[in-house]
């Protein structure tokens, strides 16, 4: 009688436990207690058989969660290499006539867009329980090791990837091009599809742009950056300055996500955080603020806002891309041949000579 008399309120908080975090139910003991606590509770409703029938469908919808996701991580498990790693070392520089961005897609505007489409895509394979990966590796209040300890998930290690995957393209559209005057091209050109994902909210695609530009391969090129038009580079720059614990991004991430509140389009809902950095503050919300107070009582403050945090993620990556895809642009960004570091360092070389004597001697070597 006792248990009947809340049963519903212990339904109601399976029904939101397997529906957030399906993955604490993947190994079998967990999946043993989900179904004796189930048990009991039918028992209590034997006249009309309405907790019964909540609970099938409950477990139902909780079987396809883990199967959709696991049959995900398949597939990532297929493409974990870095793609960096399929290019050869290039010891030649390529022909002027080689296939490059700018034959594909040459408006900064649908590059943006198709960015942004891919963004979507990979949040979209994100969930609560991942990003709880981050703070899993602490203790229990129990002092048993927490559940998201059990599996490893691959998503974050995903997209990760994908940022540095971009990052490490646009260096190599760069240096890769033999003329000067067609590398200038490429650099403004990556310059205004940056600017053109910061106006739609696409703020990793923006970052990870910026970070491939200011690899030292690309940064040495002074005749090259001599001719760019750099006033919009400034400006982006100034957007994703580090300092004051990126306080310039995160006023514009602010009023990004504003905007998105109040939108009535899904173009304007769009929020794309920088992943990393998104990253590092729930592992520091973690790791400055204790899991109890001096008292002895749960942190509900800490709790509340690392909960706060990915709750805000959530409501972003539901938003439905309304930009359509673009089979042959995205099939280049995501296929095309990177260069690895000393490949990058050798294209830059070649295009512009060693200065001083630390170029020089990095030059000799890398030959």
């Amino acid at each position: 009688a006792k248990l009947k008399s809340f049963a519903a309120k212990i339904i109601q908080l399976l029904k939101e436990w397997t529906e957030t975090f399906p993955y604490d139910f993947q190994d079998e003991k967990s999946m043993k207690e989900l179904k004796e606590i189930a048990h009991r509770i039918t028992q209590c409703d034997e006249e009309n058989g309405t907790m019964k029938k909540i609970i099938s469908q409950m477990t139902q919808t909780l079987l396809m969660a883990l199967s959709a996701r696991s049959q995900y991580q398949e597939i990532r498990e297929k493409f974990r290499q870095p793609v960096t790693d399929k290019g050869t070392i290039l010891k030649t520089k390529p022909q002027s006539t080689q296939k490059d961005i700018l034959s594909v897609c040459c408006d900064p505007l649908i590059l943006a867009q198709q960015l942004t489409y891919i963004e979507l895509e990979r949040v979209s394979n994100i969930y609560p329980e991942d990003l709880m990966q981050i703070v899993s590796h602490m203790d229990s209040l129990d002092n048993h090791k927490c559940r998201g300890d059990v599996t490893k998930t691959y998503n974050l290690e995903a997209y990760d990837n994908w940022f540095n995957c971009l990052s490490m393209l646009v260096a190599t559209e760069i240096c890769r091009v033999v003329k000067k005057k067609q590398r200038t091209r490429m650099v403004e050109f990556f310059i205004d599809v940056a600017r053109e994902c910061f106006n739609i909210g696409n703020f990793n695609s923006m970052m990870a742009i910026i970070s491939g530009m200011i690899l030292s391969p690309v940064a040495r090129l002074k005749k090259t950056w001599s001719k760019v038009k750099t006033a919009k580079f400034d400006v982006l720059e100034h957007h994703m300055d580090p300092s004051s614990n990126f306080c310039n991004y995160r006023t514009a991430l602010q009023g990004a996500a504003q905007r998105s509140q109040t939108a009535n389009s899904n173009r304007e809902k769009i929020v794309i955080p920088v992943f990393n950095l998104f990253i590092k503050d729930i592992y520091f919300l973690h790791k400055i603020h204790t899991n109890r107070l001096p008292n002895g009582q749960i942190n509900f403050k800490k709790f509340w806002e690392i909960s706060r945090q990915i709750h805000d993620f959530l409501t972003w990556k539901q938003v439905e891309c309304p930009f359509e895809k673009d089979k042959k642009i995205q099939s280049y960004l995501l296929t095309a041949p990177i260069y690895s570091e000393e490949a990058l360092f050798i294209a830059s070389f070649e295009s512009e000579g060693p200065e001083n004597h630390m170029e020089k001697d990095s030059w000799k070597t890398l030959r």
